[in-house]
Order: C-alpha cells, then structure tokens, then sequence
C-alpha cells in the first residue's frame, strides 16, 4: 500500500460532508418543485441578471418563491465546490484507480447536473426537470459509496468464515429493494412535475373506490370534485395564507388526466410492494447473520425507514400536499435510496472479504497436504 492511500480518514470526513450537503440539495429542490416554483427566478446562470453569488438580501430573503430557488442554486454551487475538492482529493490521495474514477464520475454528474438545472430555467422544459431529479438521486448514491469506500471499515473488515454466503444471499433482495426504491422515486418525480402529485386526495381509498374508474367521464367528475374542495378550503382559509402564499398545493393550474389517475395508484402499489420487500429482506437477514448482527440491526432501520416513508407519503395526500410535508417525503425517499444502496456495499464487501479469507485457507491447507505428502515419500526412500 503506498503512503499516499495509508490513511484516508479525514477524506472519509469530507466525503460525508459532501453527502449531507447533497441530501440538503436534493430537500430545498424538492421545496421548488413542491411549491412550483422553479421559474421564480427567470434567468439562468445570473439572478436578476446579478451574478448569483452577489444577489443584495433584500432582493432574494423572504421573498416566497425567489428565497426557495435562488437558496437551491447557492447549495448546488456549495454542492459543486465540494465535488470539485472530493475529486481532486481522491486523485491525490487514495491509490486505488476505481475509487479515483468514482471521484471523477461525481464530478461529471455534479456539472452535468448543474448545466441541466439551468436549461430547466432557460427552456422552461419539465422533462429536464424530471431528468434533473433522477440525476440528483443517482449522485447521491455516488457520493454515498465514496463515502463508504474511504472509511477504516472498508479496509479492515474482518468476518468470520460462515458470514461469505450469508451476505451473498441477501445482495440479490437489495438490488430488487434499490431498484424498486428508485422506480418509487422516479413515479413521484413524475407526479410532481406532471403535476399528478393529488390525481387523488383521499386515502386509503381513491376517490371512494377501491381502484378508481379512468374513462372520461369519471375523470370529469374528479376534476368537479376538485374544483369543489379547493372552494371549500378557501372558505376555511385553509388555502393561501394571509400574504397570499399557496398553504397546500391542491390547486394546480392543470386539470387530471387519466393517466394521473394511474401514476398514483401504481405509486402507491410500489410503495406497498417495497415494503413487503423490505420485511423479506430483513427475515431472511435475521435466517442468515442472526438478529444481533449489525447488518440486521441496519435492516430494521431501513424498515422502520420505509414504514415512515409511506407515513409521509399518506400525510402528503390527507394534506393536500403541504409543501413541508411532500419535501419530507422527497428526502426521506433519497435516505432510504441511499442506505439501501450502502448495504448493498457492504453485503458485496463483506462477502468477498470472507470468500478471499476462505481461498486463502483452502491454499494453506493444500500446501500443508503437499509438504505432509513429500516428507512421508522422502521417509520412504531413506
């Protein structure tokens, strides 16, 4: 091992710095989107044609809207210097050329995600909205691993010689928990910027069924009894507040559509299906490692996670989309994406440090048979 990857801890630090400041990235982006306003401020990469980072206080501060997307470009520019420094640090620092090019990979991500961000603005174009959030979340997971792979516990991971097969037996039910996870992530980004978030606003039934109806006239009615409940809380002055601010997103500007209908109840459908995932996997965790293990214990936390999760997820519905609430629902959703996807790191480690460990000794044996068995020839001889 050369001196310059010995010891990585206080780059192990600064990786986790960089995951936090992107979980903070990824909730003041969920706010603009929750909130609609992702246009608040029109020009792209100035701010009211002043450079970004020269914006006077009073021009951005409190200002509904404006403060939320012009904070979201400053933490992605945060965001960005610490990319920069993460990637440059690993090419100094660690010798292993995978974690170098880990590092590089982040920094392209970083940038693309940058230029993507402001072609949302300039082309006033959702999709790239919705590029632009499946993106963050893949990051995310690259920072995270980095994160992982430059810790002590990476390097000095020590196993016992039946904990191999039982890691490798849980890796397949995480890479179905990640993608599902992330599926579950890309339909509410969908949602959010199709404007599909509240299709449906009741629970647990959907518009008073069990499967809601999508034909044309249905969908009509849907759109009435929206219609009817947005009047409803304005008289309740449950809808703006007393400056005129959105309190909950009801009210979209877009009518629902069929499809809507069906964006949500497959939602919904996935959320219930990662969960029974999740308890699998945690069953068959406790089978293999024991419920003392650590990785179980790590499991119970991703459960109790994802049971959270869908709490949001229904708080969201029941209150007409809170722009709080749905933002907590969008990190809460990245966490659960990003421990998942680190014990699946941990799994795929720790079973091939246990399965060298395991080559190792079956050499050493075989090597102790062959000296055995040339010492007993050269007895016969003499």
């Amino acid at each position: 091992m050369s001196a310059r990857s010995q010891d990585t801890s206080w780059l192990h630090r600064f990786a986790i710095v960089t995951a936090l400041a992107t979980f903070v990235l990824i909730g003041f982006g969920g706010l603009v989107t929750s909130k609609g306003v992702g246009m608040a401020v029109p020009d792209w990469p100035n701010t009211f044609g002043y450079n970004m980072f020269l914006v006077p206080f009073d021009e951005w501060l409190g200002k509904f809207g404006v403060f939320e997307e012009h904070s979201h470009r400053l933490v992605a520019s945060f965001v960005g210097l610490l990319t920069i420094v993460l990637a440059a640090w690993l090419w100094v620092k660690d010798s292993r050329n995978w974690v170098r090019l880990l590092g590089i990979g982040a920094l392209v991500l970083v940038v693309a995600q940058g230029v993507l961000g402001g072609l949302r603005v300039t082309e006033i174009n959702q999709n790239l909205g919705l590029i632009h959030g499946a993106m963050a979340q893949l990051f995310l997971l690259l920072v995270c691993g980095i994160a992982l792979v430059t810790s002590n516990w990476w390097r000095r991971v020590n196993l016992s010689e039946g904990d191999g097969a039982g890691f490798a037996a849980l890796t397949g039910a995480l890479v179905a928990v990640i993608c599902l996870v992330f599926v579950q992530l890309l339909l509410g980004a969908t949602m959010r910027h199709q404007h599909a978030g509240l299709a449906i606003w009741d629970f647990p039934l959907a518009h008073g069924q069990v499967w809601p109806a999508t034909d044309e006239a249905s969908v009509a009615q849907y759109n009435k009894n929206r219609y009817e409940l947005q009047k409803s809380l304005h008289a309740q002055n449950r809808l703006y507040d007393a400056e005129g601010n959105p309190k909950t997103y009801l009210a979209s500007g877009h009518d629902i559509l069929s499809w809507h209908v069906w964006l949500q109840m497959l939602h919904r459908l996935g959320a219930v299906a990662t969960l029974v995932l999740v308890v699998a996997l945690v069953v068959k965790a406790r089978r293999r490692l024991g419920q003392a293990h650590s990785f179980t214990k790590a499991g119970y936390t991703l459960l109790a996670m994802i049971v959270a999760q869908a709490g949001i997820g229904i708080w969201t519905i029941l209150s007409n989309k809170a722009a709080d609430v749905a933002t907590g629902h969008v990190v809460l959703g990245a966490a659960c994406l990003a421990l998942s996807s680190l014990l699946l790191l941990a799994a795929k480690r720790c079973a091939f440090v246990a399965e060298a460990a395991n080559a190792t000794e079956r050499l050493a044996k075989r090597s102790d048979g062959a000296a055995v068995d040339t010492g007993q020839t050269a007895a016969v001889a003499v």
